[in-house]
């Protein structure tokens, strides 16, 4: 096996095992008030982020059902090209997450952003404008943290200076919240 594999895998897994996991709780009871309440969780990210955020969208609208009967409501704002480019050439590409967020979130909703450095100005953007319209927000972080650590309701932060591993994060974050709405069904239907 080549040292790089099992150097990537001993990294992940140190902080797997190292890393305080109740910081994720506060995230949880939001994910399951949306879900109990009937309100809409937003996901957003950038590059491998986005495809992270896609990802995850599935998982809660169609793998939670699946297990328990009833999906959250649930949009990728990364996942549409038409609407992101639209966006990107007539405002700007700051603006393709919050200019989502302004026309399909409501007070009450939640969105969880995910990024690596927390420094990217389009996830600055999108935090200011859901807390401009009392949104919960999360962000799910790497490296320091960036500035979305002090802006989001509920920072989630890995400080960790490898974007495959803080990526890998967000979605090992993300199936935790899937796993933790299996074990509360019974509390929402």
């Amino acid at each position: 096996m080549s040292t790089s594999f099992k150097e990537y895998s001993a990294r992940l897994a140190e902080i797997l095992t190292s890393h305080e996991w109740g910081e994720v709780l506060p995230l949880a009871r939001e994910v399951e008030r949306c879900w109990r309440d009937g309100n809409q969780v937003f996901l957003c990210g950038n590059g491998g982020s986005a495809g992270n955020a896609v990802h995850l969208a599935n998982d809660y609208l169609y793998g939670i059902a699946k297990e328990t009967g009833r999906g959250l409501r649930v949009h990728a704002l990364s996942a549409n090209p038409a609407v992101i480019t639209c966006l990107a050439n007539d405002v700007s590409y700051d603006a393709i997450f919050s200019e989502q967020l302004a026309v399909l979130g409501r007070k009450g909703d939640l969105i969880i952003c995910l990024s690596g450095s927390g420094n990217s100005a389009n996830i600055l953007k999108v935090l200011r404008q859901a807390k401009s319209m009392d949104i919960q927000s999360c962000a799910i972080l790497g490296f320091s943290g960036g500035e979305a650590k002090a802006l989001s309701d509920i920072p989630l932060h890995f400080p960790v200076n490898d974007m495959q591993i803080a990526e890998d994060l967000q979605l090992v974050v993300g199936h935790m919240l899937m796993q933790y709405l299996y074990s509360r069904k019974n509390q929402i239907q």
